[in-house]
Order: structure tokens, then C-alpha cells, then sequence
């Protein structure tokens, strides 16, 4: 009888261990969000510099009178009680907002060029961001040229 109990032990230890999610099972989204959704809600004006003009992917800025540089940003935050949506759009005024302050500490006005870089990719759109949304945690990298604009 302890030969039997003891056996079926290890079989249900084995079987629930191999249903136990791997590191090969984790979820790793890349989700493109729209830029407007999050630019235009009240989160974004209550936590972004309105002086300091954001241009992302291709859209057109006047000539700089001077180029700082280029500058990345790539935050994290935990997913715990949101949606992927809001999580990313989140983390993504986080990414904008560290951009911005950068943007200041050089002199400059405006990023220009900003575009998403997720996992060394870079995307370039004027309508959209990429975010990378895990179980537990997601990301924005964004890419940006700071300038002085007139």
C-alpha cells in the first residue's frame, strides 16, 4: 500500500509540474497602439510638458535652429489590474514624459523623428506606438531626435 500511495505521489507531483507555465510559455505581445487615444486623454495633459512639441514617424517640423542629439527612452511598468491597452498607454507617457525632460535639461523645445523601438526594431509611424506586453510586465522604447525649434 505505501508502494501504491507513494507512486501515485510522484506521478501527480510529475503531472503538475509539467502543466506549470516555462519560461517558453510567457506571453510577449507587440501591440500598435493609436498615438491619439493616449495623446489626447486627460492623463496625457496632466502629465506631459506642453512646451516641449513632440513630431513622431515622418511628420513635417520646421528647420531646426539647433540639434542636441538623439536620445531613447525605454521604460517598464507592471501590468497588475490593467488592460494591455491601459497598461501600454501608461507606460508609453512614461516613455514621452522621459523623453521631454531630457529635451529640457539640452535646451530644446521639440523631439523630433520619435519613432518605437521594440526589442532593436525600430517602427515609424505618425499615427501609432508599439508597446511589448508580457504577463506581468510591458514596455515602450522611444526614439527621438532633440531640437530647438523657432
Amino acid at each position: 500500500m505505501r508502494k501504491t500511495t507513494a507512486l501515485a505521489l510522484v506521478l501527480g507531483l510529475s503531472a503538475s509540474i509539467s502543466l506549470l507555465p516555462t519560461v517558453a510559455d510567457a506571453r510577449n505581445d507587440r501591440l500598435r497602439l493609436p498615438l491619439a487615444n493616449v495623446l489626447n486623454s486627460p492623463q496625457a495633459r496632466a502629465r506631459l510638458d506642453m512646451n516641449v512639441a513632440l513630431y513622431f514617424g515622418q511628420q513635417p517640423y520646421a528647420a531646426p535652429l539647433r540639434r542636441m542629439g538623439t536620445f531613447t527612452a525605454n521604460e517598464k511598468t507592471n501590468f497588475f489590474n490593467k488592460t494591455d491597452e491601459e497598461g501600454c498607454n501608461w507606460v508609453f507617457l512614461s516613455a514621452v514624459r522621459k523623453l521631454q525632460e531630457y529635451a529640457r535639461r539640452q535646451g530644446g523645445n521639440a523631439i523630433v523623428n520619435v519613432i518605437s523601438v521594440y526589442k532593436d526594431q525600430p517602427f515609424s509611424s505618425e499615427t501609432e506606438f508599439e508597446c511589448g506586453a508580457g504577463n506581468v510586465v510591458g514596455g515602450v522604447a522611444l526614439r527621438g531626435d532633440v531640437v530647438s525649434l523657432k
